[in-house]
């Protein structure tokens, strides 16, 4: 039993309803405290807000939308300048052969080079066309295979081919023309798919094919595109540069399986293809050049890959730093294009990234073709003009004289937004209405037959171009020039490829020849009648301190209160050559104050107040 003395029931309840009121009044106070608590977290959370909040916006105030600025045109009279198709009616009966059968063979698009030049020393321009052939695994076609030389007769061209020594069949490209064995008479090189050309010329419409002892055939499985002769080695004689395109094979190009959108066998990409270094041959004299592409530096390589980075088709020189030393523009398909800086001690730098001529504004290369340099702006700017491919602006590269810093202003200009859709091979700075501006003419043309099927804004044959320079006091410097200007003629829809001129009539204007890729030609006379005055000018070398036909030199004609200025250089456009003497519009001026020479030695004659309207010989003198 236990002792413990026993709880009454009554104390027992009293002593549960003490505790249990006790618990009660914990718990009551417990939850007032957490309130409590909850009270003052909110209130102090409310005054941190009420503290620390960001001021309420501004209200909402509608913005008046500016109004859409458009570009006017400038308030100037476009001159009527009619250009007259007399390609049958001058006797020029050529038609290019592509060797194409369908099965798309990418140099079957490419071709279609031509050179104004004087080659029987008669004081006009006589015409080469640079003609391609069948395929030697296809079946004759019954087509021409050799390049036609005619000779100009006041203004008819009579096919002199046969027996001229250049009736030699080869899958041709384009044409350089440049008395390389200084004897007087204009030679002849020719590009080619497989082995190049060149003719020496012998006199009384003969040429002889010296490419073995000059040593400048090139390898036999290249692709060479634009050529041209220059002296960069200041000695004397024409040295050559030659593009060359991409690694190219009928096996490869027919393994690649390239296909139009929709089915059909296309023409292959050039980014499907490799790059290729371009030759530089120098003028050794008594017939033979060294090549001197590896020594000279112009093999530029692509840095992260370190294969041959060019895939040429464009070609243009210019002294652009003023040192004497002629500079190399390297027009590239789908790769940068190159700016060669002659160093002056044999070597070149490649500078076109750096300088700005090697992209677009956005950093992408285009596909680039042809090109041409020109004085801007009344001299204070030179001008690189390069054709692209379609829905890529034609370029205009602009750089301060004397420096190499380019700003494409194709936009700016008015040039671009005009070239945009069309595919433009060959182009050319060229005063079609001598009013002492150059302006911009361009031929186009696309590579697929087929093309408007998959792309309804392109076609195969597409107009020429003739952008008129309204002058830089103007927003809008080149203005496109329409049927009411140049007439229908000109307009003419083609598969456009080489451009060059020449003034075929001595009337003092230029006439334009357009080159087709298995097409015919079309040479367009120039019909202007505006009164505007002209000088024409054909410089002749020594031979040994100056080449003969005097190229790289500068002509500096001093009327009122301009300098106009011009480059004695051939070699432009697309595969092209373009006709030796200068002819420069001088617009109302009938009087020359001054006209001035830079030979390419650096030695500087002056000539005084020449007369206009008629040609002039200037001869080198060494002063």
């Amino acid at each position: 039993m236990s002792n413990k003395p026993k709880i009454k029931e009554s104390e027992m309840n009293e002593v549960d309803e003490s505790e249990l009121r006790d618990e009660a009044d914990i718990g009551r106070a417990m939850r007032n405290s957490v309130v409590a608590v909850a009270l003052l977290a909110i209130a102090g959370g409310s005054l941190a807000y009420l503290l620390s909040r960001p001021e309420p916006p501004p209200p909402v105030r509608e913005s008046k939308l500016a109004e859409v600025a458009i570009r006017e045109q400038p308030k100037v009279a476009i001159p009527t300048v009619p250009f007259r198709d007399i390609t049958e009616e001058a006797g020029i009966e050529f038609v290019h052969n592509n060797g194409a059968t369908g099965n798309k063979l990418l140099p079957e698009t490419m071709g279609g080079g031509n050179a104004f030049f004087d080659f029987d020393n008669d004081g006009d321009a006589d015409l080469l066309l640079v003609n391609s052939k069948d395929w030697e695994w296809d079946s004759p076609s019954g087509k021409s295979n050799v390049s036609a030389l005619y000779r100009n007769d006041g203004g008819q061209f009579v096919d002199v081919t046969e027996g001229s020594g250049l009736d030699v069949a080869l899958y041709g490209m384009g044409a350089a023309v440049g008395d390389f064995d200084q004897d007087g008479l204009v030679d002849v090189f020719l590009s080619a798919v497989g082995e190049n050309k060149l003719f020496r010329n012998l006199g009384e419409g003969k040429f002889e094919d010296v490419t073995e002892l000059a040593g400048v055939g090139g390898e036999q499985d290249r692709w060479s595109t634009s050529s041209g002769f220059f002296d960069y080695d200041n000695d004397g004689d024409l040295d050559l540069f030659v593009c060359n395109y991409v690694v190219w094979s009928r096996q490869y190009d027919q393994s690649q399986g390239f296909q139009l959108v929709g089915g059909g066998r296309a023409y292959g990409r050039p980014q499907n293809f490799e790059g290729t270094f371009p030759y530089l041959y120098r003028n050794d004299g008594e017939g033979k050049f060294t090549d001197v592409s590896e020594a000279s530096g112009i093999q530029i390589r692509n840095v992260s890959t370190g294969v041959p980075q060019s895939k040429s088709l464009g070609l243009a020189f210019c002294d652009f730093d003023q040192d004497g030393h002629q500079d190399i523009v390297v027009a590239n398909d789908t790769v940068q294009n190159c700016l060669l800086r002659n160093t002056g001690d044999g070597k070149f730098v490649e500078m076109g990234a750096i300088c700005g001529i090697a992209f677009d504004s956005t950093g992408n290369a285009r596909g680039a073709m042809g090109i041409d340099i020109t004085p801007f702006r009344e001299r204070t700017s030179m001008a690189v003009a390069i054709g692209n491919f379609s829905n890529e602006m034609t370029a205009l590269y602009v750089t301060k004289t004397g420096r190499m810093q380019f700003y494409d202003e194709a936009v700016s200009t008015g040039l671009g937004p005009s070239t945009r859709l069309l595919l433009t091979f060959g182009l050319a700075y060229v005063d079609f209405d001598l009013d002492g501006r150059l302006d911009l003419f361009c031929a186009n043309g696309h590579l697929e037959e087929d093309i408007n099927r998959v792309q309804p804004s392109q076609h195969y044959e597409q107009p020429p171009q003739m952008f008129w320079n309204a002058g830089f006091e103007f927003d809008t410097e080149f203005l496109p020039m329409g049927e009411e200007q140049v007439g229908a003629e000109f307009l003419q829809p083609m598969v456009g490829r080489g451009a060059s001129y020449a003034d075929i009539d001595l009337d003092g204007d230029l006439d334009l020849l357009i080159t087709s890729t298995g097409q015919k030609p079309r040479l367009l006379r120039n019909d202007q009648d505006l009164d505007h005055h002209w000088i024409r000018l054909k410089l002749v070398g020594d031979g040994e301190r100056c080449n003969r036909d005097a190229i790289g030199s500068w002509v500096d004609i001093e009327v009122g209160d301009q300098v106009l200025t011009q480059q004695i250089m051939p070699t432009r456009s697309y595969l092209s050559q373009v006709e030796l003497p200068l002819s420069v519009g001088l617009g109302e001026h009938d009087e020359i104050k001054q006209v001035t020479v830079r030979w390419p030695d650096g030695s500087v004659s002056e000539h005084g107040s020449l007369e206009v309207d008629r040609e002039h010989v200037i001869e080198y003198s060494g002063t």
